[in-house]
């Protein structure tokens, strides 16, 4: 596997980071573009996570000339146009409460309670600007065998969103080699009456 990725060292992602950086914040690369590199896929989608808050993103990218779009500043994330690039930037966040559809987060300054908020453990890998994954569940071992893993308890994380089924058997085709995770396969079929309180418009998505 190659030490870094080629699009880590993208001159206007490096800018960010010294922007960032200059700041006094902290800035890692989030989800599929990590797991991607890990398993030694091309990707197209870049995100980001962060200790600023999105108030601060905005008003640092106006300050030096990038365009930002609040697309979900309300649940912490600006996209910002890096260039020919979209980077996706998400204040750390946490589950303070969750109904099955929906979850009430609040703002955090750890690395790991953000990423334990996350799916599967090939989803939860963070990546700094020296080419570091960090990883906390075992989602580089994961993600190298096929296993697509739910963060803990499979049962508990599907009742916290049902939409998460979905994305299981979305990521086990994608993704998936030999047997399936029987934990994650036994919760969804506990749980799959739970679909039917999704909206359209969210299962469409997925």
């Amino acid at each position: 596997m190659n030490p870094t990725p080629e699009w880590l060292e993208d001159a206007a992602l490096q800018r960010w980071w010294d922007i960032v950086d200059s700041a006094g914040g902290a800035l890692r690369m989030v989800g599929g573009c990590v797991r991607d590199f890990v398993m030694q896929r091309a990707t197209t989608d870049w995100d980001a996570a962060t200790t600023l808050l999105p108030e601060q993103i905005m008003e640092l990218a106006s300050t030096h000339g990038i365009k930002a779009i609040p697309t979900g500043i309300a649940h912490g994330t600006v996209t910002l146009v890096l260039g020919s690039h979209i980077l996706e930037v998400t204040t750390l966040r946490r589950d303070v409460e969750t109904d099955g559809r929906h979850a009430r987060v609040a703002y955090t300054d750890s690395w790991e309670e953000d990423a334990a908020r996350r799916d599967f453990t090939m989803n939860a890998l963070s990546m700094d600007r020296n080419g570091t994954v960090h990883d906390y569940f075992g989602g580089i071992g994961d993600a190298m065998a096929g296993r697509v893993r739910f963060i803990g308890d499979a049962q508990a994380r599907i009742a916290e969103d049902a939409l998460r089924m979905l994305r299981y058997f979305r990521f086990l085709a994608h993704f998936g080699r030999g047997r399936s995770d029987a934990a994650a396969l036994t919760a969804c079929g506990k749980h799959a009456s739970k679909l039917t309180r999704l909206s359209g418009e969210r299962m469409r998505r997925e």
